[in-house]
């Protein structure tokens, strides 16, 4: 890749976050300044994007080139940002379904990453992404990132930048005001409130800021369950169960694919496999034949809408994504944080059995719904807000 002339090169990895239970309130009192800035947890690809004239170089968190997947978002930087720069942003895309509220879209985002140059431009033109701006690393010849955030956020301020395609993102000093943020902007797709330190540099790759995301809890049925990467026959050791929850269909009730619980000692993962044996399905078996997910491997399934923890995608190809089916008999409770349509957008943790609960009604009935957002009273006049 050509050598940018910049203060700061690349790779940077991004500054991070870590959780906290709450929005962590001001210093009290008239004489203290305020010791955190607050904005809205944008769920898309977290992106350093770093300008030189008319080279651009879009980094993910890890460093890893995505200019090849956005190539609507390189056009917007050209004509957007300031001629030589490095800024930290998400790159988004906003959906506005039916005559419904406009909202963010992970899964539209998701298939930019794509093989095929074709596919990734036609949907570059039919589903622009946005680029969502909050911190400016170098300006010009000047590396900022020594520099307090207040100083940092006066340089974005100072770029002007209110859409289409580039925003700055919204933010307030006002942590009651982040409290109805964060009780409002899920409804829009968003998935908390970020608190940064006011007075801080910009610190790549450490949990610098906190995060206030969303918590919540849901009975699933368990239906089946994946190996460790580790397992051996020997000595197997479950990796993820996977997670159900009955949806009624015209065709009838139909198990959806929901996500995973992982996160389980080595210990446990052993235990598992002994605890799951009574209700493991074998093959060719009538309860094989009757079981919810006996069709992940059919392609038709997929193509029909139908949520099904086996069948490839772009993010899996070439992985083993067998699994284990279990007679969908056992419920467990799960803590999540949001949906992205009807799944938990991520992985998911197990809280306990509920032997008191029957498999059937683990519906999507009991899902909190967020209060609808408009996403385009955020980013008015982006790609799908209108």
């Amino acid at each position: 890749m050509t050598t940018l002339n910049l203060p700061v090169q690349p790779p940077v990895r991004p500054m991070l976050a870590k959780s906290v239970p709450s929005v962590p309130a001001q210093p009290a009192g008239d004489d203290a300044g305020p010791a955190y800035v607050y904005e809205p947890k944008w769920d898309g690809f977290r992106a350093i994007v770093y300008r030189d004239g008319d080279e651009v170089r879009i980094d993910s968190r890890n460093a890893k080139p995505m200019e090849r997947y956005f190539p609507d978002v390189v056009a917007a930087v050209r004509q957007s940002l300031p001629e030589r720069c490095v800024v930290d942003g998400e790159i988004v895309i906003a959906q506005r379904p039916g005559h419904g509220a406009a909202h963010l879209d992970f899964e539209l985002l998701s298939q930019r990453i794509h093989p095929a140059e074709s596919r990734v431009n036609m949907l570059a033109e039919t589903t622009p992404a946005a680029l969502v701006v909050f911190d400016v690393l170098a300006l010009g010849d000047d590396d900022l990132m020594d520099r307090p955030l207040t100083e940092r956020i006066e340089a974005l301020d100072g770029l002007g930048l209110t859409g289409p395609l580039v925003f700055a993102t919204p933010r307030t000093l006002d942590a009651a005001e982040a409290e109805e943020w964060f009780g409002s902007f899920e409804g829009a797709g968003l998935d908390g409130v970020v608190a940064k330190p006011a007075d801080g540099p910009y610190a790549p790759n450490k949990r610098s800021m906190l995060k206030i995301k969303h918590t919540r809890t849901a009975d699933v049925v368990l239906a089946g369950y994946r190996l460790h990467k580790t397992s051996t026959p020997e000595e197997p050791l479950l990796g993820s169960l996977l997670l159900g929850l009955w949806d009624e269909t015209d065709d009838g009730p139909r198990l959806q694919f929901v996500g995973v619980a992982a996160s389980f000692s080595a210990t446990r993962r052993a235990e598992l496999i002994a605890e799951l044996a009574p209700l493991v399905v074998e093959p060719g078996t009538p309860a094989a034949e009757e079981h919810p997910w006996q069709g992940w491997t059919d392609p038709t399934k997929a193509e029909a809408g139908d949520r099904l923890p086996g069948a490839q995608s772009r993010w899996s190809s070439g992985k083993d994504l067998s699994f284990t089916p279990l007679r969908p008999e056992r419920v467990l409770e799960v803590g999540y944080d949001h949906m992205e349509g009807s799944r938990f957008r991520h992985t998911s943790q197990f809280k306990r059995w509920r032997p008191d609960r029957e498999p059937a009604s683990c519906t999507y009935e009991q899902l909190e719904e967020p209060v609808s957002f408009d996403l385009g009273d955020l980013l008015p006049g982006a790609p799908g807000t209108s």
